[in-house]
């Protein structure tokens, strides 16, 4: 019997056994990689679709104390709101990086620092890695602080009603109503609180704001509709305690039913637009 068969045979199996090892990997290049992959991620936090971007498809943020965050979507949707705060910095600096024989699943570690609202927060966190279209890519982050968050100490702010300081209504919205600034600055992107009083039958013409706007009722009756003309009969009444929230963006209409005292909170800067340019008391001559 010829041995050729068999050289054959034993050369086929050593094929199959170098395919299942696979490429060699220079483990230490690619921990090298991964370390200067997570520094440059820590150069994107002041860009939502950067920051979201290094995610790999499914990828899962889990922050303390809140739900987990998957996709790249809601990953800078969240990332995003929370860069919005007033103050908001974030840093974090790798100690170490771990890869895989195969080259292709990783972690890193380290210590970060967040300030927002006036409060600093410092801790650890752990990313896990794959290679994705040969890049390195984030599948799950998880961070906790060293210790609870520390109040600043200006966080307790009161202001008797006659300290409030009222004027005109803010450039933008219909005479007749008074506005006062209760805390933050409206014209600034930072979160402002704004108290404002209103004739009986005060109307916004329907209109848009850029940014959410939160209204609480202090006294009488005001009242909300939706959509680009205004109907008084699709409106929905708040009385003296209620609660009402705008998106941003959304078409809606106002009127104060009664003599009435609002309080609006939200992100600055605010901003009005008019459904019709000629409903906009900005555009009128005096």
């Amino acid at each position: 019997m010829s041995r050729f068969p068999w050289a054959a045979i034993a050369l086929a199996s050593l094929a199959v056994s170098a395919a299942a090892c696979g490429p060699n990997v220079n483990v230490d290049q690619e921990r090298t990689a991964l370390m200067s992959a997570d520094r440059e991620w820590s150069q994107t936090t002041k860009d939502p679709d950067k920051f979201a971007a290094v995610f790999a498809d499914g990828g899962s943020i889990y922050p303390p104390g809140m739900p987990m965050v998957t996709g790249g979507e809601a990953i800078k949707k969240t990332f995003g709101e929370m860069s919005k705060a007033p103050g908001f910095a974030l840093s974090w600096t790798p100690a170490k990086a771990d890869v895989a024989a195969s080259g292709d699943i990783g972690h890193t570690a380290g210590t970060y620092e967040v300030t927002m609202g006036g409060t600093t927060e410092k801790g650890k966190y752990v990313t896990a890695w794959k290679k994705v279209n040969g890049a390195w890519k984030v599948t799950d982050d998880i961070f906790n602080a060293d210790a609870a968050p520390s109040a600043p100490a200006d966080a307790h702010v009161m202001m008797p009603a006659g300290e409030l300081k009222w004027g005109p209504s803010p450039p933008g919205l219909p005479a007749g109503a008074k506005a006062a600034v209760v805390s933050g600055d409206p014209s600034k992107a930072e979160l402002y609180v704004l108290r404002a009083q209103l004739p009986a039958n005060y109307r916004i013409p329907p209109h848009w704001h850029p940014t959410t706007e939160n209204i609480t009722v202090l006294s009488g009756t005001v009242a909300l509709g939706d959509g680009d003309t205004f109907d008084e009969t699709k409106m929905q009444a708040l009385p003296v305690g209620g609660f009402g929230s705008v998106p941003a963006n959304m078409h809606h209409f106002f009127m104060a039913k009664t003599a009435a005292t609002i309080q609006v909170h939200g992100m600055g800067p605010f901003g009005i637009t008019y459904v019709n340019a000629k409903d906009d008391p900005r555009t009128k001559s005096n």
